[in-house]
């Protein structure tokens, strides 16, 4: 782990109870990975299980939480990034409390300062959820 959950919040604007990452785990510019264990007291949480825009932030708060750390080796501080569109958005299935989800961020396109990359989040092997994303960073 390179980000654990006690100092996510250095990389990240996000603060409780709206924290939808616990560590990320690798971040380059090729890829960026996270992990979240889902709470039962979550406020994305229906009905036992995480709600498909808690997959979606969970997938902004990887990006933003792997752009901070890169901004950081750059000797720069984190940027804060803004959700422009959600697109190609595949629902397979959702997660129940109580598990831990795995996100794999890959940044595809950057123009500027808009960024646009693909998101996937796991459960157990198991695909939830995949989307595309535009970011914007200022």
């Amino acid at each position: 782990m390179i980000i654990t959950k006690e100092n996510i919040t250095n990389f990240i604007p996000h603060r409780a109870p709206f924290l939808m990452i616990d560590n990320l785990i690798l971040a380059n510019a090729e890829r960026f990975e996270s992990d979240f264990f889902i709470e039962e007291n979550n406020i994305l949480v229906r009905s036992g299980q995480f709600e498909e825009s808690g997959l979606i932030e969970n997938i902004a708060q990887t990006c933003a939480a792997g752009f901070g750390f890169i901004d950081q080796g750059n000797g720069t501080e984190p940027k804060i990034g803004f959700i422009g569109a959600v697109t190609k958005l595949e629902v397979f299935e959702l997660p129940f409390v109580h598990s831990r989800i795995e996100t794999v961020v890959t940044p595809t396109h950057q123009l500027g300062n808009i960024f646009l990359v693909k998101g996937e989040n796991y459960c157990n092997g198991r695909k939830l959820l995949e989307c595309e994303i535009k970011i914007v960073v200022t």
